[in-house]
């Protein structure tokens, strides 16, 4: 099911502004037409999107695209296949492309999983969200804030909550008027209202910061 689909996001905002009053008034000043603008359907292939995670890792949006771009560049313009990860040089991959070792090191294991048939892609869809969660923790350098994000905006589920987001949590400590950052057990109390539309409601979270993740 798409987290973002037309009349039913009108329903799914209508839901949580009867749910919660304080979320409800966030919505009512961004507006839900501001959230699909930033959500334009960027889906790709789920290999892909979680090479693009990785490459993404604790670099601006700027240099990720850089560094992906580089990357493809090395594999005539597109993504290299698992095997051709696996093939190639670790320490000529990372020059050209202009990654750290340690992500060098993440692409190897994300293609592991993938040749071994440890990570079965095309079953992701059929899986619930816990399980997707379990089959990408499992390999080295996606943890559990990757695994929401892929859940969110690749697979666009649409009742997930991203209690490890610094932006989730901030958001909520100013909107709700907290002394300190919600931790996660009291982040996910607060939002069982919103459910079966939390991915939502961290959507206008996010856009009350001006902070959606790229």
């Amino acid at each position: 099911m798409s987290a973002f689909d037309g009349a039913s996001d009108t329903l799914a905002a209508a839901h949580l502004r009867a749910a919660d009053p304080v979320l409800g008034r966030a919505i009512d000043t961004i507006g839900l037409e501001r959230i699909a603008d930033r959500r334009a359907d960027r889906r790709s292939d789920h290999y892909g999107t979680l090479v693009r995670a990785i490459v993404g890792q604790q670099v601006s949006a700027q240099a990720a695209r850089a560094i992906f771009g580089r990357l493809t560049d090395r594999f005539g313009g597109r993504p290299p296949t698992p095997a051709e990860v696996l093939a190639d040089d670790p320490e000529e991959l990372r020059a050209a492309a202009g990654l750290s070792r340690s992500k060098v090191v993440f692409l190897r294991s994300l293609a592991e999983h993938v040749v071994d048939g440890e990570l079965e892609l095309e079953r992701l869809d059929e899986l619930d969200d816990e399980a997707v969660i379990a089959e990408l923790v499992a390999v080295k350098g996606l943890g559990v804030w990757t695994a929401h994000m892929f859940l969110m905006f690749h697979l666009r589920r649409p009742d997930v909550l991203a209690v490890g987001d610094l932006g989730i949590r901030r958001a909520v400590k100013n909107l709700y008027g907290l002394d300190e950052l919600p931790a996660p057990a009291a982040l996910t109390e607060l939002a069982e209202p919103w459910r079966p539309h939390r991915t939502l409601a961290c959507m206008f979270l996010w856009e009350s910061l001006g902070a959606m993740p790229a």
